[in-house]
């Protein structure tokens, strides 16, 4: 504050100083009485200009300027720091709960719209999961057992089901195959190649044979 007008300062009150820290005092008391805490810690410029204005009115009479009024600490009482904390710890909370119901419902939005893409392009699907498997095969510290899809697989198997089902061809004796007793057939004026061995059988129908000869 600053004496604007001595003789006023002088005349109208007995100690200028005193009665100007007592009257900030009381404003002071009233003032903040009035606002609640969070008011009081968050907004303490439109306090401080509040209190200039009433302070400045109740000293003009004396030939006193109030030209700055600044709150710089609050005391609180332990109980009051204790029940603020409280209530901050619970707005982070409630905040912080906020915070995530919105990702995730953005999440969410984003979740339907890619499904809503890969079920009009089922090869979107297939191109991420290849780009999984090449992820995944990037790291070298672990081992990831990752199922294969049936329908990546489904036409080979297919092939290999088709393959096995299809009629074999019939096998026909060659030229020059051996045939049934032994002997190699020829093909053409190709001369016959002797026959081997006669099975034991014949030699034992014709040892009777020879003995009736004799």
């Amino acid at each position: 504050y600053r004496v604007v007008d001595p003789n006023k300062a002088v005349n109208q009150v007995e100690n200028f100083h005193q009665a100007t820290l007592q009257i900030s005092q009381t404003t002071l008391r009233s003032v903040l009485g009035g606002v609640d805490l969070d008011h009081l810690l968050g907004e303490r410029e439109s306090l401080n200009e509040s209190l200039q204005q009433v302070i400045d009115a109740q000293t003009e009479p004396w030939g006193i300027k109030v030209t700055t009024v600044e709150i710089k600490d609050v005391e609180i009482p332990e109980r009051m720091q204790h029940a603020i904390a409280r209530q901050a710890e619970a707005e982070r909370e409630r905040r912080a709960k906020i915070i995530n119901a919105e990702g995730e419902a953005q999440a969410a939005t984003r979740l339907a719209e890619a499904a809503d893409i890969i079920g009009r392009n089922p090869a979107t699907l297939q191109l991420r999961y290849l780009q999984t498997l090449r992820e995944i095969g990037a790291t070298q510290n672990s081992t990831v057992v990752f199922p294969m899809p049936i329908d990546l697989v489904k036409p080979v198997l297919d092939a290999i089901q088709s393959g096995q089902a299809s009629p074999m061809a019939s096998e026909t004796p060659q030229a020059g195959a051996p045939a049934a007793n032994g002997a190699i057939e020829s093909s053409g004026d190709a001369p016959a190649l002797p026959r081997g061995p006669a099975p034991a059988a014949d030699r034992a129908r014709a040892q009777p044979d020879e003995a009736r000869s004799d």
